[in-house]
């Protein structure tokens, strides 16, 4: 399974997570930067992004750029350290595509890392799930449970009923 599904949020097991809502997607030296579908729920619809620079280097924690959504203009940091080897052009003229698309389409920007161990201060996916979990209560009030995707729970409801009621290990009582 490729996601965990936190209420109405999905989160990528791919990816490394910051509890400011940005995801890393490594591989080898370097990190596609985005942020989560929960980041751009919160923010609305995204109006413009103010991208980095290529070339440009940044610390971990660092502004690497700013959205602007309907709501508000909140600054997107670097979950690691490195140089600014590709942005996302698209993102100028498809803002939007932060809101649809957070994890393939909407990514920011790539970083080259300047130390790929770095990436152990990130959390893993089922961590920030249960992050998101404790912020949807305190936040939110709301309880929500870490799920499957809905087609996945949909084919494992419809392969129970396809099964001979002996395998499910009860029988059905007459009422």
């Amino acid at each position: 399974m490729e996601e965990i599904i936190v209420g109405k949020y999905v989160v990528r097991r791919d990816r490394y997570y910051t509890k400011d809502h940005e995801w890393a997607l490594v591989k080898g030296n370097k990190a596609w930067i985005g942020i989560t579908d929960y980041a751009q729920k919160e923010l609305g619809d995204v109006v413009y992004v103010d991208l980095p620079q290529v070339g440009e280097s940044y610390e971990s924690g660092d502004t690497l750029a700013n959205i602007e959504s309907v709501k508000s203009v909140s600054p997107i940091y670097s979950p690691l350290t490195g140089t600014v080897v590709e942005v996302n052009e698209t993102l100028g003229d498809e803002p939007h595509l932060l809101n649809e698309s957070p994890y393939e389409d909407g990514w920011i920007a790539v970083l080259e890392l300047s130390d790929p161990m770095e990436v152990e201060d990130l959390m893993p996916a089922e961590d920030y799930a249960q992050l998101l979990v404790e912020i949807i209560k305190e936040e939110k009030g709301e309880t929500v449970r870490l799920g499957l995707p809905e087609e996945e729970e949909e084919r494992i409801e419809e392969s129970l009923e396809a099964l001979p009621e002996e395998e499910l290990g009860y029988e059905e009582r007459e009422r």
